[in-house]
């Protein structure tokens, strides 16, 4: 909280002309009383710009005055949170004197051209001008797109992307599903932001420059399209008033289910043939069909997000979905054009007939029910490339039965309930075999039921629920059924990878913590070639990768560039976790940012001397396990003999079942990981032959030999001596001294920072730095990571800082509980509790 408070602070500093701008808004709406509610009609012809305003009455001003003045107190709320971050990220990158001329021209370009083309298109009769010429508007949001636009320019090719398609893609859903002229008016000076930003920006010589977009950026560009058109008719049901040129979509989803008061005087003078119509149409009422008349909508949201995850049924989904929209529209024109026929053969001097719509309104309608989904599902088919992702084999069988089910068992359900209350049906007489035919029917959009012959309708209350819900309940479970399939993820380890990731890192490659790669749970991306490897594993869409690239040396470039092509063509966000100073120039090439998560402590076998004071301890360590006849065996696992397993066994057993706490994975290795014949194991045996400690030392290669050993899995007996671990690890770098063994490590450290030279100043705390420092202190009563440095530091190490790397700092959140479900993939709700208890009581 002090640090939010610190940077709010920070921030609001850089910010005044953004801050004046906010405490203009909330004065003027209390003058020209708008902070309660709408204007009156005095203050809406005195300062609000419109058609009726600055041309007929002649006030100029108001084009001015409507940029500072918020119509209503949602406007207010808008406007001053606009103000304070959308302003002030604009006068951050323009600066205070570029961002004044920008605000008042921007603001007035959308206002003033706004007014302009209204009034000229009215003259000329145009549909929207001419229905939108009487509107005024005050709208403070107006100058602040259009600086944002602007200051777009300005930022780095990602934020430069995100800003346009958000921007743009709210302000052309508003404009074409909702029209108001406020919406409008934005959407011209956001336009006229952009192209003052280009021509104020470095890039104001280039022309206009088409970037090669990723695939990533393509998914995410047609899912925002599809996420447009499936919520703008909702826009526009929300505002049945509104003036979009696609508003009557809305019409489509709206309450179309006409009263009793509207039979009755609909049938008084239409002809018996269209009255049977309108009242098969009502009978059809009710909640559940207006439900059932939203599925495609909540479809095309599941398309959408599994667009932006590259994932092939997601496709189809938003295919098939919008090419069902337009049968839908075609089936629904012809209800409504049989309606206006049946008008036609009213009585001319009854004053009841019911007006034909005009042909431009059913040009519109069918631009907004038939092309925009024809023109969605002809985009997705020509970029079907860019959605290659498949739900695994097994997914997608059990998807099938699934929904396959639920409609056998739905049915199953209205069948009997309704053959047994079969007499409540009208028409009267209907028999089972009807029910029967007409079961497909209860699955689809009342607006296909009502023209496809004569309904059954029940009038017992269980069969008239059945009736109305079965349909909407299906397909709940059918669109539940379609997120689980896109979420499904195929990682599996193929035939031959482990054997193919170990004569790579015996070869040489992936660092001191590479031998880890082999552990369960990752899975394996391989160059072209065969030469270099990635091992990693998917977590919330977050592709986590554990130790440097395996690869040889001079690689690490070209395969790092590989693997992050290959998680962008699947959606997911590449993290590099664990790597060490030797890559981080790739990264800086690439433009990514890093976080350092721990420190490795080294030890150099071959220049290794424990003498001095600073070695005290551990000499009396190594002189006491002497002295009661200690002894250790370098050894692997298949070595070892039954008693010994089991005596290892239960060690482990014993540290585990004093813990509350979850073990954690991942980076930590545990028991099944020591059994690994690559992996050499140190055991302390006392006196009297029993196993006093065991640790396991991960190989590093170079060649096929192994040049270097990595401390993992760290165990000791209750009952053993005090300093028996300082003892093991010792005679193991004495060992390793003896053998020619270039590198020890005794692995890294989470959240440790390596102590500063004798002399040196402190570094300068940062807000990352702070925030390791507090995340290392409270997890230190459940894990001990601070007491484990200190103890790797009784050795004398020289220290290595590890890092994790990601390309955006967007992605914190997501990558931060990817991380911790590595660590912890299976903690259960006990261990949880466990957890915050201890820390709770440090």
């Amino acid at each position: 909280m002090r640090n939010t408070l610190v940077f709010a602070g920070r921030y609001l500093a850089t910010v005044p002309v953004s801050i004046a701008f906010a405490a203009v808004v909330l004065v003027t709406s209390l003058i020209a009383g708008t902070f309660f509610g709408a204007p009156s009609e005095t203050t809406q012809y005195a300062w609000a710009a419109g058609v009726t305003t600055v041309i007929d009455m002649g006030h100029w001003w108001t084009i001015v005055t409507a940029l500072f003045i918020p119509w209503d107190p949602f406007q207010l709320v808008a406007g001053i949170l606009a103000s304070l971050v959308l302003l002030g990220v604009s006068e951050r990158l323009l600066g205070r004197r570029r961002l004044i001329p920008v605000f008042f021209v921007t603001g007035l370009v959308g206002v003033g051209l706004g007014v302009l083309v209204q009034w000229i298109g009215s003259l000329a009769g145009e549909w929207w001008a001419d229905g939108t010429s009487y509107d005024l508007t005050m709208d403070p949001l107006t100058p602040i797109v259009g600086s944002l636009l602007v200051a777009s320019a300005f930022m780095g090719p990602l934020w430069r992307r995100r800003v346009r398609l958000v921007t743009f893609g709210l302000l052309i859903m508003f404009t074409l599903y909702d029209g108001d002229t406020s919406t409008v008016y934005r959407l011209i000076a956001g336009v006229a932001g952009l192209v003052i930003g280009h021509f104020l920006s470095h890039r104001r010589g280039r022309g206009l420059v088409l970037l090669r977009s990723s695939f990533g950026e393509v998914r995410v560009l047609i899912a925002a399209i599809v996420l447009i058109t499936a919520v703008g008719p909702l826009v526009s049901l929300l505002n049945p008033d509104g003036s979009g040129a696609f508003g009557l979509a809305g019409s489509f989803y709206g309450d179309i289910f006409p009263s009793a008061a509207d039979i009755d005087s609909f049938c008084s003078t239409a002809t018996s043939a269209v009255c049977d119509d309108f009242e098969r149409l009502s009978q059809l009422g009710g909640l559940g069909p207006i439900v059932l008349t939203f599925v495609p909508l909540a479809l095309l949201l599941v398309s959408a997000w599994g667009l932006r995850k590259g994932r092939r049924f997601a496709l189809w989904l938003g295919i098939v979905t919008n090419l069902a929209m337009i049968v839908l529209a075609f089936v629904f024109l012809g209800l409504v054009l049989s309606f206006a026929a049946g008008a036609g053969e009213i009585d001319s001097a009854t004053d009841a007939a019911l007006q034909p719509i005009d042909i431009g309104e059913y040009i519109v309608w069918g631009g907004s029910t038939i092309a925009v989904p024809l023109a969605v599902a002809i985009l997705l088919f020509a970029a079907r490339r860019r959605f290659a992702l498949r739900a695994p084999r097994e997914a997608f069988i059990r998807f099938v039965v699934f929904v396959v089910a639920s409609y056998a068992v739905l049915s199953l359900v209205y069948l009997v309930a309704c053959g047994i209350l079969i007499g409540s049906f009208s028409p009267a007489g209907t028999t089972v075999v009807e029910l029967v035919f007409d079961l497909p029917r209860r699955f689809l959009p009342v607006t296909m039921v009502g023209v496809t012959g004569e309904a059954l309708v029940p009038s017992a209350p269980v069969a008239l629920f059945l009736f109305q819900w079965i349909g909407p309940v299906f397909w709940a479970l059918f669109t539940f059924g379609s997120f689980r399939l896109i979420a499904s993820t195929e990682q599996s380890v193929q035939v031959g990878d482990h054997q193919r990731i170990r004569a790579l890192l015996r070869r040489g490659g992936g660092g001191t913590l590479g031998w880890m790669t082999t552990w369960p749970g990752n899975v394996y991306w391989f160059s072209a070639d065969g030469q270099a490897a990635v091992a990693y594993r998917v977590i919330n869409d977050v592709a986590i990768t554990m130790s440097d690239p395996v690869c040889a040396p001079g690689d690490e470039d070209a395969t790092i560039r590989a693997f992050a092509a290959f998680c962008d063509s699947r959606s997911w966000v590449p993290v590099f976790y664990s790597v060490h100073e030797n890559v981080m120039p790739v990264f800086a090439e690439l433009g990514w940012q890093s976080i350092p998560v721990g420190e490795e402590t080294l030890m150099h076998p071959q220049s290794l001397e424990m003498t001095g004071k600073s070695w005290q301890n551990v000499r009396s360590s190594l002189n006491r396990g002497v002295r009661e006849g200690m002894t250790t065996l370098w050894t692997t696992y298949d070595e070892l003999s039954r008693p010994m397993i089991a005596q290892i066994n239960a060690i482990s057993e014993a540290w585990v079942s004093e813990k509350e706490l979850p073990e954690m994975g991942f980076t930590l290795g545990a028991l099944e990981e020591i059994k690994d014949p690559d992996v050499k194991l140190m055991l302390a045996i006392d006196s009297e032959g029993r196993i006093a400690a065991v640790t396991s030392w991960l190989p590093m290669y170079r060649d096929g030999v192994a040049v270097g050993y990595t401390l993992d899995f760290m165990r000791r007996a209750d009952e053993s001596m005090g300093g028996t671990m300082e003892y093991l690890i010792a005679s193991s770098a004495l060992h390793m001294k003896e053998e020619g063994v270039e590198v020890l490590s005794l692995s890294g450290a989470p959240l440790a920072t390596a102590p500063a030279a004798p002399g040196a100043p402190a570094p300068e705390p940062t807000v990352m730095t702070g925030l390791l420092e507090f995340l290392a202190k409270t997890l230190e009563p459940a894990y001990g990571f601070s007491s484990l440095f200190k103890f790797k530091a009784k050795f004398n190490p020289t220290y290595s800082t590890i890092y994790m790397v990601y390309p955006d700092a967007l992605g914190l959140p997501a990558i931060g509980t990817a991380i911790g479900k590595a660590y912890l993939p299976s903690m259960s709700a006990k261990e949880t509790v466990a957890l915050v208890r201890t820390l709770a009581s440090r």
